[in-house]
């Protein structure tokens, strides 16, 4: 039987994946809530559709299948019963059932079809399109410059962060930033009643509402048995090491999972925006991070009760060990060179996309990267960008695989 996710490497040729094509929500990206949405430029919603329409394409023309998020939430609300619901959730998280100031907004959004009801849920919903809403609270009074009454999801394109696949099963994550957290919650629901996947029961490694973060950007499918977690500004260990733990004791196959520490900063956000695996024995890196001998903070986490922990200091000699590999290649984003390196870093050069092995999808604008990767035998497949890297991700970034073929 066909099972409904399987990722067991970074690497295997890409059958299918989930991704989301920016809708109106990037145009509710304004200058004042730049900063609240992690944004740190306006995008222009046309040339970055484009871009994603290309992104797309390149997908299709490499066999891999794209499902687009709106498709399987509008396929899974079919019902008012089950959009009612949906909004209630929707509601509760985002703080709108206080004192039952959310009954407007519910009589308003129930009325649209499945369709608009999905659009209006990720684009968010002014203010101004309930004018006639009373104002039964201090708050609805004074708080007249926040435009939105129910925040837009302008991340959402990044589908990778809300949830990973890990084997069969799937990681519903505890987002780490507010202005992301609802989106977990559109994936849990897939998960939860598409019947593509509800009937599958997939299992879940990780519960959304666990009290500390972690990220998909952080979490790379290094072999059917090894996985790699990133210790970063966004995800924590507690949730790493919760994560092995349930790994370890559900049969899921993973018997190492490699907690590698990196710098908490919003250059080097997720564990993909300076790592990330290209071909069975080839890696990319940043140099400001993972030095060309490799070292860095490393921690090998096994089955045991508690769990067996043991530190390592060198990330190319970790690898050969955990994969079983006589050497890797660590190629850097922007080779050797200060700047080129930095920058290309900036514009995710290092967030690389493998749809099979040795072959990449990458940003055309990181062409110092690019033309490394190529000198190392690496088939890198670009895409335009210039608005799709405002929102500070990549084409890993831009991609939930949903089944990898065995490599």
């Amino acid at each position: 039987m066909t099972m409904a996710v399987n990722v067991t490497s970074e690497i295997g040729r890409l059958k299918k994946v989930l991704i989301h094509r920016p809708g109106i929500e990037i145009e509710q990206v304004t200058p004042d809530a730049m900063g609240q949405l992690l944004f740190d430029d306006i995008p222009y919603l046309p040339a970055m559709q484009k871009e994603h329409d290309r992104f797309a394409e390149v997908l299709h023309e490499q066999g891999a299948e794209t499902v687009y998020v709106t498709d399987l939430l509008e396929q899974s609300l079919q019902s008012h019963t089950e959009r009612e619901q949906f909004l209630e959730r929707m509601m509760t998280e985002s703080r709108l059932t206080v004192n039952g100031s959310s009954e407007a907004l519910k009589e308003y959004l129930l009325d649209f079809s499945t369709a608009d009801f999905v659009r209006s849920m990720i684009g968010g919903v002014l203010k101004e399109e309930l004018p006639n809403r009373k104002k039964k609270h201090l708050y609805e009074w004074m708080d007249q410059h926040y435009p939105f009454y129910l925040d837009p999801m302008p991340n959402l394109y990044f589908t990778r962060d809300p949830a990973a696949v890990i084997g069969n099963g799937i990681s519903l994550n505890p987002m780490s930033q507010e202005a992301r957290r609802r989106e977990s919650l559109l994936m849990e629901h897939i998960i939860s009643s598409h019947p593509d996947y509800r009937d599958a029961r997939v299992p879940q490694w990780m519960n959304r509402s666990y009290d500390f973060p972690i990220e998909g950007g952080d979490e790379l499918v290094l072999s059917d048995t090894v996985l790699a977690i990133g210790v970063s500004e966004r995800t924590s260990a507690r949730a790493v090491e919760k994560l092995a733990t349930e790994l370890f004791a559900s049969g899921s196959g993973f018997e190492k999972v490699v907690a590698v520490e990196i710098p908490k900063r919003r250059a080097s956000m997720h564990l993909d925006t300076v790592f990330t695996m290209i071909d069975h024995d080839q890696f990319t890196t940043h140099a400001q991070v993972v030095d060309k001998d490799g070292r860095m903070n490393i921690f090998i986490l096994e089955p045991g009760d508690p769990v067996r922990i043991t530190k390592r200091y060198n990330l190319k000699e970790t690898l050969k060990e955990v994969l079983k590999l006589d050497d890797v290649n660590l190629i850097p984003c922007g080779g050797e060179d200060k700047i080129a390196s930095a920058r290309e870093q900036w514009n995710d050069g290092s967030n690389t996309l493998a749809v099979a092995p040795g072959t990449v999808v990458t940003y055309e604008r990181n062409y110092v990267s690019n033309d490394l990767l190529r000198r190392n035998g690496i088939t890198v497949l670009e895409v335009p960008s210039s608005e799709l890297v405002r929102g500070r991700g990549g084409p890993r970034c831009m991609s939930m695989p949903l089944i990898r073929e065995s490599v």
